[in-house]
């Protein structure tokens, strides 16, 4: 397998790593069998800290490009032939508003499905997102890699794996778009105001209520958009 190389802000993110590491399996440096680097390995090559590239792991069996095994590690497996990926890429800031007119129809949809198709075991993911975002000694990157989970723990509820596999193709935009988000506003004036619109969705999903959950989370999109200074064209 090549090596690594370590990254710099903002290149460290986790969904950079993830980048790396799929494509040394595009490429075939990592073969279906092969078994990843563990974690401390993977820290030590590009630099970043265990909780980092725990997130780069989570993103790449949500894509379905890895299993991970209890006490033995992170595995690849066959690459399926409706795999996603975009081409990784630094995103500019006129690309938000076709990101927000895509991602929109996309998580409304996937709150509803979420609504009516959920587990326990969904919840459980929604509870474990706010909480990282929340929790008084959360860095900065905690709350944002928490935002992604929270919306991968939605597209994982719809029990529809192209929602999964999508957003995991474009997580690292939305990253993007988080990231400016935070930049543009106080954490006190932000933090308060996503945290009720990521609970408003939970409530809504909790309650099987597809109605309720598609409009909290087109509120949350709207929201989301507005931080990062786009007032989004609705129709209907």
């Amino acid at each position: 397998m090549s090596e690594f190389t370590p990254m710099s802000r903002p290149q460290h993110l986790p969904a950079r790593i993830a980048a790396a590491l799929s494509l040394q399996i595009r490429e075939g440096a990592l073969k279906p069998g092969d078994r990843l680097p563990t974690e401390l390995a993977l820290t030590r090559s590009f630099a970043v800290s265990r909780t980092v590239v725990r997130e780069a792991i989570a993103q790449l069996r949500n894509e379905g490009l890895i299993e991970t095994r209890q006490g033995a590690g992170a595995f690849v497996i066959q690459r399926p032939a409706r795999h996603i990926r975009l081409e990784d890429g630094r995103m500019e800031p006129h690309a938000f508003r076709d990101l927000f007119q895509l991602r929109l129809p996309l998580e409304i949809e996937a709150a509803g499905l979420a609504a009516t198709h959920h587990g326990p075991e969904h919840l459980e993911q929604l509870d474990a997102a706010l909480a990282r975002m929340a929790a008084p000694e959360a860095s900065g990157d905690d709350v944002m890699l928490g935002d992604l989970d929270f919306h991968r723990a939605i597209a994982a509820a719809t029990g529809n794996a192209y929602f999964v596999q999508f957003l995991g193709a474009i997580s690292d935009r939305i990253l993007h778009t988080i990231i400016d988000s935070r930049a543009r506003a106080r954490p006190e004036e932000i933090g308060p105001q996503v945290e009720r619109e990521h609970r408003a969705l939970r409530a809504a999903i909790a309650a099987r209520d597809p109605v309720a959950a598609r409009d909290a989370m087109r509120a949350h999109m709207l929201g989301s958009a507005e931080r990062v200074a786009l007032r989004l064209q609705l129709y209907g």
